[in-house]
């Protein structure tokens, strides 16, 4: 199912930055180099007359060679936000809102003290969340029309009729239904994230959506052993 399949996902893009940041940190590193030995006789060659050239490592079997500070900044990813990233975390807010609901339900309705002790943690979760997500909205301009995605193509969410019987149920039947539709609501979450690590640009939602993978993959591990 969609919960298993992109668990190789948010490693793939961690391996990717991090191969990235490694290359730049070694720029930065003999950029530095460069300044402090700007007397030496090689820091007087270079593509720039008015500051120290870096030094950019070469692909195997390629020589390294020399830039300006200002060219070696172009490296750096673009990673503005683009559509998939205000799509993920606007989509996620209202995803994360009804996991809330449901968890609100728990502590006056359910019967096991397990299950009481998963929606705390789904809500101690979520709601900082949710948080993040809205300051990231607001220092990138607030939300933007989505079209063709609402509350009902959401993967994951229950439905209207299901929230009714979740609040009407009690005890063991309120532990049931609670873990079905949890599990089942999770595994949305999981696979909205993975398609935003395929899609979208920005570091930070990004970091968001691993986030999100990482710890309900472990709830659902967790509610499936209940």
């Amino acid at each position: 199912m969609a919960a298993h399949v992109p668990l190789e996902a948010p490693l793939l893009i961690r391996h990717r930055r991090t191969a990235v940041a490694a290359v730049l940190s070694a720029v930065a590193v003999l950029a530095l180099s460069a300044c402090e030995s700007g007397t030496g006789a090689d820091a007087s060659e270079g593509p720039s007359a008015t500051g120290p050239g870096v030094v950019v490592p070469g692909k195997p079997g390629e020589p390294a060679r020399r830039m300006s500070p200002e060219e070696a900044a172009r490296l750096l990813p673009d990673e503005r936000p683009n559509g998939a990233d205000f799509r993920y975390v606007q989509m996620m807010t209202e995803h994360h809102r009804q996991a809330l609901t449901m968890t609100d339900l728990a502590p006056e309705r359910a019967a096991s003290k397990q299950v009481r002790k998963v929606a705390e943690r789904i809500a101690a979760a979520q709601r900082p969340e949710i948080a993040a997500m809205e300051g990231w909205l607001k220092s990138h301009g607030g939300p933007r029309r989505q079209s063709g995605h609402d509350h009902h193509t959401m993967p994951g969410m229950a439905t209207e009729a299901q929230l009714a019987e979740l609040r009407k149920a009690k005890g063991a039947a309120f532990d049931e239904l609670f873990l079905k539709l949890m599990v089942t609501h999770h595994e949305g979450g999981v696979t909205m994230a993975a398609e935003v690590l395929s899609e979208g640009n920005n570091v930070l939602v990004e970091e968001m959506a691993n986030d999100v993978i990482a710890q309900q993959t472990a709830e659902i591990n967790r509610m499936r052993s209940m």
